[in-house]
């Protein structure tokens, strides 16, 4: 058997940044009790609106 030696100083910064918006999006969902607005998720994300952009129905 071959041992394949890990670096733990190696991160994937892109891959840790996706899951902690994921991370942000499941937690607002949770407390929610009901589906989110666009305008929830952009909030929950920390995103500004786009000018202009209509708020989504569910």
């Amino acid at each position: 058997m071959r041992q394949q030696y890990v670096d733990l100083r190696v991160h994937d910064r892109v891959a840790l940044d996706e899951i902690e918006l994921y991370s942000e999006i499941l937690s607002a969902v949770a407390e929610a009790e009901r589906p989110l607005t666009t305008a929830e998720i952009d909030l929950a994300l920390g995103v500004r609106p786009a000018a202009g952009r209509r708020e989504l129905t569910p």
